[in-house]
């Protein structure tokens, strides 16, 4: 063993570590995907077949095509790292509760048949995340990130609306709204528990 300590990673690095594997893993999968000409497609959530729920916990990993994964990947890694530089453990709460409602908006709101996959959801919850972190926590820098992460990925919002034919504003608003839920959760109560003391 050696007598100096190794330097912990820096939160910085962990997050890209771990929001980047996450990414890698996108990509892998839509390779495996185009190779075996779609057959992973038909893992994403299909709308009222109960059989199809648990395809929830993994649909955000799936893609319609590159076109559609290059399109979720710049965003999901951007605003993935800044939400795990809240910590780990919010970090994890915020990507495994938007998964599951994003998911279950999409199973449940989505016409019958119509199969949905992509990291769109995640991205949702991640961006209005950072947005309401900073209004629950008043903490300027976190009020700054919430102005950059708005004007840089602000005009998305629109996508919780039916606009745009193929597009799943079904799971792109169930995202957001476990985004927004997610932080009230986190910071919500921590502002409540300091104005009780």
């Amino acid at each position: 063993m050696s007598e100096t300590a190794a330097k912990p990673r820096s939160r910085v690095a962990d997050a890209f570590i771990v929001v980047g594997g996450m990414l890698a893993l996108m990509w892998v999968l839509e390779g495996i995907d185009t190779v075996t000409l779609n057959a992973l497609d038909s893992f994403g959530v299909q709308s009222w077949v109960p059989a199809s729920l648990v395809n929830v916990l993994w649909s955000p990993f799936l893609h319609f095509g590159w076109p559609h994964l290059i399109g979720n990947s710049v965003p999901f890694l951007v605003l993935g790292v800044l939400t795990y530089l809240s910590g780990p453990a919010r970090w994890l709460f915020t990507t495994v509760f938007t998964t599951i409602v994003s998911g279950l908006f999409a199973w449940l709101f989505s016409p019958l048949g119509t199969i949905t996959a992509g990291a769109s959801g995640l991205i949702f919850g991640y961006l209005t995340y950072l947005l309401a972190r900073g209004i629950y926590t008043r903490k300027l820098g976190q009020i700054l990130v919430s102005v950059v992460v708005f004007l840089a990925y602000g005009s998305v919002l629109l996508g919780v609306l039916p606009t745009q034919m193929g597009v799943s504003w079904q799971a792109h608003l169930g995202g957001a709204i476990a985004g927004v839920a997610s932080a009230w959760y986190l910071h919500g109560r921590d502002r409540r528990r300091s104005t009780v003391a």
